[in-house]
């Protein structure tokens, strides 16, 4: 097929009919298929099935004697502080142990920022502006935290490296109000990029004219490789910013959520010693410690860092052919069209898609009223505003690889028609 700007209008109506007729075809079919958010499947969640199990009749009590039945243990026991430190790269003492959700970990880090302040400094509650810069496409919950403060959120384009770097360090060293930045640094939400060596030695040697700016490291897809063997690498930004006599100025996050389970897995921050003793001083007002039950059981079921690895090659073998079936379909249906553009990522949960400007919306209302949910378009920029309407996130990892070639095929056929009844406005 050529490309569809090639295309006359007597063309581009008889191409119209033609994908109209096959686009109503799947209405027919009464699909109820849901690609908008990136949950493990339930074969996912088998994996770790005997986590339920694990702890049997033995003894609750951990490496340093605590009974994990009870109160007490702020910061987590040493076994779980020494994995999750091994998964973000980290020494135990530079790690605290919170509840399930890294989510509700890196709000509080906020909150505790807004209502208390960083290491001294003023609350950002009584400040006159705050300012956050929020790499696109990015994750729209993170963009979600920053809305509720009312901080103002500045758009980081994305490029193949990582943000643009010129930008941010523009922003940072030279604005007293950008108080941080969202980054998800290893197989980026949506775009799957991984940041280079030369953008995260440039995070670390950041000047910033804000003594409480801080990088907010989402590091979610740390270990979440589709091939095994040919991992990618991230530098890490915690041993750079040591070596550039930053340590302070990054706090990084991470969980079990997409390893163990979603809902029971356990989360954690890791930064400096003393942005460690800071948040500590705050938070032993907020808990008597965190669910060491279920932190015992993570020690007991992966054992180490090695182990959860393993772990995870399971996961890849589930979601690799979600990946490579919806890639194969984007390839097949729309490769020579010239009408969007894809990334082809090698870890993480999404495929980001970016259709001709001013389409996203319509597909993503054509998907849904033929029965296929997507996230909705815009999602991936703050306030849900995408200035060009042209990037829809895809999650291929929650329903079954046949409904996921279905939906793929489905997206292929919206896609298309869209591109089609816009060439036409033009014409």
């Amino acid at each position: 097929m050529r490309a569809y700007q090639d295309l006359n209008r007597e063309e581009l109506l008889a191409l119209r009919e033609e994908l109209t007729k096959e686009y109503d075809a799947w209405k027919e079919k009464d699909l109820s298929l849901n690609m908008a958010r990136g949950k493990p499947a339930d074969a996912q969640l088998e994996l770790s099935k005997g986590m339920m199990t694990v702890l049997g009749d033995v003894d609750l009590i951990a490496e340093d004697g605590t009974d994990v039945r009870n109160y007490g243990v702020l910061d987590g026991i040493p076994e779980a502080k020494r994995l999750m430190g091994d998964l973000m790269g980290v020494k135990p003492s530079q790690t605290i142990i919170f509840g399930n959700s890294s989510l509700n970990t890196m709000y509080d880090t906020v909150a505790r920022a807004y209502m208390f302040g960083i290491m001294g400094s003023a609350p950002w509650s009584k400040l006159d502006h705050v300012k956050f810069l929020c790499p696109v496409p990015g994750y729209d919950r993170h963009f979600g935290i920053t809305a509720q403060f009312g901080f103002e959120m500045i758009p980081i384009p994305m490029n193949e490296e990582g943000p643009d770097m010129d930008l941010v360090e523009n922003y940072v060293n030279h604005d007293p109000y950008v108080k941080g930045i969202w980054c998800v640094p290893m197989y980026s939400n949506p775009s799957g990029i991984v940041y280079s060596d030369e953008t995260v030695r440039r995070f670390a040697r950041l000047n910033p004219a804000a003594r409480d700016f801080r990088i907010f490291w989402d590091n979610a897809y740390a270990i979440h490789h589709l091939y095994p063997g040919k991992e990618r690498k991230l530098l890490n930004l915690m041993e750079e910013c040591e070596k550039a006599g930053n340590p302070d100025i990054v706090y990084q996050f991470a969980s079990t959520s997409k390893i163990s389970f979603p809902g029971s897995g356990i989360a954690a921050i890791s930064a400096s010693e003393a942005n460690i003793k800071d948040i500590l001083s705050r938070l032993i007002w907020q808990t008597i410690g965190y669910d060491k039950i279920n932190q015992f059981r993570h020690v007991r079921f992966f054992k180490d860092i090695e182990g959860m690895k393993k772990h995870m090659e399971l996961h890849a073998q589930i979601l690799r052919p979600k990946f490579e079936g919806i890639l194969d379909i984007l390839d097949r249906e729309l490769g020579d069209l010239q009408i969007a553009s894809w990334t082809r990522p090698a870890g993480g949960y999404f495929i980001s898609f970016n259709a001709m400007e001013g389409c996203a919306k319509k597909i993503v209302s054509k998907c849904r009223e033929a029965g296929v949910v997507m996230t909705a378009a815009g999602a991936t920029y703050p306030y849900g505003v995408d200035p060009a309407d042209s990037n829809i996130r895809i999650a291929p990892s929650f329903p079954p690889l046949d409904e996921i070639l279905l939906a793929a095929e489905l997206f292929a056929t919206c896609v298309k028609l869209v591109a089609v009844e816009k060439l036409l406005e033009e014409k």
